[in-house]
């Protein structure tokens, strides 16, 4: 049996992968400021924590260290708000970027400091095509997705041979996060553009992370394993950029000062 943590278990991708873990009879611990969908769950142990908080990180990592040793640390608590680069605000990329790398560093590094001493032990973290690709009205979300991949290299460099690490880039996910910016018709929109015809189940994101925990992937460590459905796999044009008629209106209007007239001259 082995002791896993999971940051941001208590639903979408995360909430899957510690079910995958437990129902392999390991101990799961989940780092997440939202109680989980299912605390009824003897296997997965809800600590609260916010990632962005790297003290109350890793006191929760001390905890669960004092029971076992920590085998697989599971870096995936992210969040995303959409808007354009001209609308997003201090405070929502601030957060965004606090939870999403930050996050991802400041685990890291607690469970680290426990597993150097150990001589073993695996550090995983959601990533996103996001991250390698160009996707509007994401920017931060999409910076904070590459920096989890530059992470990765650099811990497996520094941290070889002892501990493993990897990422997981997931394409387009069905999640409660994506399920609460997508209409119906989105949906139907972007499962059109994926070669896979649609997205994936959060279990599938969660067998790769239970793969790449394993000893059969003992000699995979800084690399991104992306999942998308060949999303990525091809050279394309982004829809985004096919018309700007529309695009330009909207950043003349976003530029505009409040309670003035846009450059049109048409009041604001």
């Amino acid at each position: 049996m082995r002791t896993v943590i999971i940051s941001g278990a208590s639903s979408g991708i995360g909430w899957a992968t510690a079910q995958r873990f437990a129902a392999g009879g390991d101990r799961v611990f989940n780092l997440d400021v939202q109680a989980p969908a299912d605390p009824q769950n003897p296997a997965v142990t809800w600590i609260e924590t916010d990632v962005a908080d790297w003290s109350a990180v890793r006191d929760a990592v001390a905890q669960v260290a004092e029971t076992a040793p920590i085998d697989v640390v599971i870096a995936n608590a992210g969040i995303s708000v959409r808007h354009g680069v001209l609308e997003l605000t201090e405070a929502d990329a601030r957060r965004v970027v606090d939870v999403n790398l930050l996050g991802v560093l400041g685990l890291w590094q607690a469970a680290a400091r426990v597993m150097v001493r150990q001589r073993a032990g695996v550090l995983l973290a959601t990533a996103s095509v996001n991250g390698a690709r160009g996707y509007p009205l994401y920017a931060d979300y999409n910076a904070t997705k590459a920096g989890i991949v530059a992470l990765c290299r650099t811990f497996a460099l520094e941290l070889s041979p002892w501990i493993r690490v990897a990422c997981v880039s997931p394409g387009a996910v069905l999640t409660p996060m994506q399920l609460a910016e997508y209409t119906p018709a989105m949906l139907d929109e972007v499962n059109a553009k994926i070669p896979a015809g649609r997205h994936a189940s959060p279990e599938e994101i969660a067998a790769a992370f239970h793969y790449l925990a394993s000893p059969e992937a003992s000699f995979l460590t800084g690399q991104e394993l992306v999942i998308d459905g060949a999303e990525t796999a091809g050279a394309t044009t982004a829809v985004f950029g096919a018309d700007t008629s529309e695009r330009s209106e909207q950043i003349i209007e976003a530029d505009a000062p409040q309670g003035g007239t846009t450059r049109s001259g048409v009041p604001a």
